[in-house]
């Protein structure tokens, strides 16, 4: 039987995502990125799931690209390939369409990084890391950090750290808004699965209805957002989430979100 790189639990109703390979600093080798695309094919296809926990084991995130599979496959189709395979593990985190946290314990470098930034909430170790890494190889940024990092801190800073070859302490990454906070080392796993099973009890249908929809804000006229506002809010408040969220604060009470979007239906 295979190794798995990625190993999957559920808690309640959250997915936990966990890159199980330490040994190799949990890079993205092509077995990785199969399982990864698994858990989250996984996520996307079970209603009972209302939240993705991602985070990884030992003492470091992901260290990006497999530095022997790059040394064997760098031939231009060989990479051409490789990047279309995205659409079988980054694209679906990317587009899952519920709230995805993403713990971060140690170095997460180079793609590595890239992966971090796909997800909506991050919390950050206090020994964490965001190292750029690419030009010290000779390679552009890739895993999506060039469409997501100036987007969150900005072009001037984005091309300071990238072309620096820099990094970020935790802390750094907090006060630039990156990782929503720091926590120490030994509470992340529960403090970032708290978190995960805190928007799981929230309206998660619609929370990812929402992700989608400011995935595209950037790109869209201001007039075209407030039409897909206008459309995302008739399918939201045709949700049983808001017929329940409504309900509770007109009874002035707890909203029971996860019942009322009854996962056993399809």
């Amino acid at each position: 039987m295979t190794e798995k790189r990625v190993t999957v639990i559920r808690d309640e109703s959250v997915l936990v995502i966990r890159l199980s390979n330490p040994e190799s600093r949990n890079s993205l080798t092509t077995e990785l990125r199969d399982d990864l695309g698994a858990a989250i094919a996984l996520a996307e296809s079970e209603r009972a799931v209302r939240a993705v926990f991602l985070t990884g084991d030992g003492p470091t995130f992901c260290s990006g690209g497999d530095l022997n599979m790059l040394k064997d496959a760098c031939e231009p189709w060989q990479v051409h390939r490789r990047f279309r395979g995205l659409s079988r593990w980054l694209f679906p985190l990317l587009w899952l369409d519920k709230p995805v946290v993403v713990g971060i314990n140690g170095q997460a470098v180079g793609g590595g990084m890239g992966l971090a930034l796909s997800g909506d909430v991050l919390i950050a170790g206090e020994s964490a890391k965001l190292i750029a890494g690419f030009f010290r190889l000779g390679a552009i940024p890739d895993i999506g950090i060039m469409y997501h990092l100036p987007r969150l801190i900005g072009m001037a800073r984005a091309k300071n750290f990238l072309f620096s070859g820099g990094s970020f302490s935790a802390k750094e990454a907090a006060d630039l808004g990156l990782v929503s906070r720091v926590v120490p080392d030994e509470k992340l796993y529960e403090e970032g699965l708290r978190e995960a099973k805190r928007l799981a009890q929230g309206p998660a249908e619609v929370m990812g209805l929402a992700k989608t929809l400011m995935a595209r804000s950037f790109e869209t006229s201001m007039t075209d957002m407030f039409a897909f506002e206008g459309f995302g809010q008739a399918l939201a408040m045709a949700n049983p989430e808001f017929k329940e969220g409504l309900a509770a604060a007109l009874e002035r009470r707890p909203a029971d979100f996860a019942a009322a979007a009854k996962p056993e239906s399809k």
